[in-house]
């Protein structure tokens, strides 16, 4: 039933909401893999991102072979970007990406980490991919990225601007 909830919450974008629900699932069951990953979300978009990393690596240490175990090296890479530690986000993208070469975002992720890092050529190669392979356009500008997407609260809103949307312009991202 919370984890019903804090499912609810979370697609609501209720993630202030959502945390104790998670919190109550995990203090159920401590190895709730899921729960690690959706609370790590919550944390991250509420503005805790300290929290976030810590609760992902903990889920991949309980279940490494989780088939979504992309998803929460992506998410990690992101948080390593939006603490602007452009090195380790690179080494996790690029893991995010290997195990899901058809996620657009893992190629969005990466095309900004890239540029951040000086590396324009890769940025633009997977800036490339990330609109070849999304299906509603988002990566067309960072106008459409900034209506589709969900950016958190405005200190996270304000890392986003200063590390992934910067790296997306650098890659060549058009503002319109």
């Amino acid at each position: 039933m919370r984890w019903a909830k804090g499912q609810v919450l979370r697609a609501q974008r209720r993630f202030a909401e959502a945390i104790p629900e998670y919190e109550a699932v995990l203090a159920a069951n401590p190895s709730a893999v899921r729960a690690l990953f959706t609370l790590g979300q919550c944390k991250l978009f509420t503005g805790s991102i300290g929290e976030t990393i810590p609760l992902l690596e903990r889920a991949m240490r309980l279940s490494p072979h989780e088939p979504r175990v992309g998803v929460w090296s992506h998410q990690i890479g992101q948080v390593h970007l939006l603490q602007s530690r452009t090195e380790e986000s690179i080494t996790w993208l690029e893991r995010a990406r290997n195990d899901s070469p058809a996620s657009p975002s893992s190629h969005a992720w990466l095309a900004a980490a890239y540029a951040l890092s000086g590396d324009i050529d890769r940025a633009t190669a997977e800036l490339a991919e990330a609109r070849r392979l999304s299906a509603d356009d988002r990566f067309s500008s960072l106008a459409r990225l900034k209506v589709i997407g969900y950016f958190g609260v405005p200190k996270i809103r304000a890392l986003f601007e200063a590390t992934y949307f910067a790296g997306l312009r650098l890659a060549g991202m058009p503002e319109e």
